[in-house]
């Protein structure tokens, strides 16, 4: 990777929270006492934002509660995670610390609400590598479209042929790659399923950092 401008992606590529992220339906849910998830539910809601996961969650399950006080509870267990338990994947913080050494700027781009990443990034000591955070919600659409990106691109003063994203999921490095991006995908044990995949639609792969 030879680019000086780099999209991070935060959620199994930086930390190793995807299993947080995985269990926290469940964990919500079965707060609210519904405890049979279908896997049909489950699939949708990996590429949904928490805003889209809780409109989903106030329609299938009748939860009484508003979509704004839901992504709240939600937002709350996760921010419990985020600030004392969720660590960076192994090997990132020397990584960017070698990228900061070659001028590279770097951003963060992820379906997590800005605040979270923040809690996280700052206590695992990487934030000052960042020049901003860029969640999906502020620009009100998940990875299965690029605004996300080309909003990040634009605020490092790039260009998606410039620019790298780095990326553990398949359907948001497709989302990337279509967009203009070089992009390189980042192993998640978690999805390892789609391992081969990513491989044939990155620019290149890396297992760890």
């Amino acid at each position: 990777m030879d680019k000086k401008f780099v999209i991070f992606d935060m959620d199994g590529t930086l930390v190793d929270s995807m299993g947080y992220w995985t269990r926290l339906a469940d964990e919500y849910l079965h707060r609210k006492g519904i405890v049979s998830i279908s896997e049909d539910i489950r699939e949708k809601i990996k590429v949904m934002t928490i805003s889209e996961s809780a409109a989903l969650f106030a329609k299938e399950f009748s939860v009484s509660r508003s979509v704004e006080t839901i992504c709240n509870e939600m937002n709350d267990l996760m921010e419990t995670h985020y600030r004392q338990d969720i660590p960076l994947k192994p090997g990132v913080a020397p990584f960017l610390e070698k990228l900061r050494q070659q001028g590279v700027r770097m951003c963060v781009a992820s379906a997590t609400g800005a605040a979270l990443m923040k809690a996280c990034l700052e206590r695992l000591g990487v934030l000052p590598y960042f020049e901003f955070l860029l969640s999906c919600e502020e620009v009100g659409a998940g990875k299965t479209r690029p605004d996300v990106y080309h909003h990040a691109c634009r605020k490092l003063g790039s260009c998606p042929a410039h620019t790298a994203v780095y990326e553990d999921a398949v359907y948001a490095a497709r989302t990337a790659k279509e967009a203009g991006y070089y992009v390189v995908g980042v192993y998640e044990d978690s999805d390892k399923a789609h391992w081969n995949e990513l491989v044939q639609l990155a620019d290149e792969t890396i297992l760890t950092f």
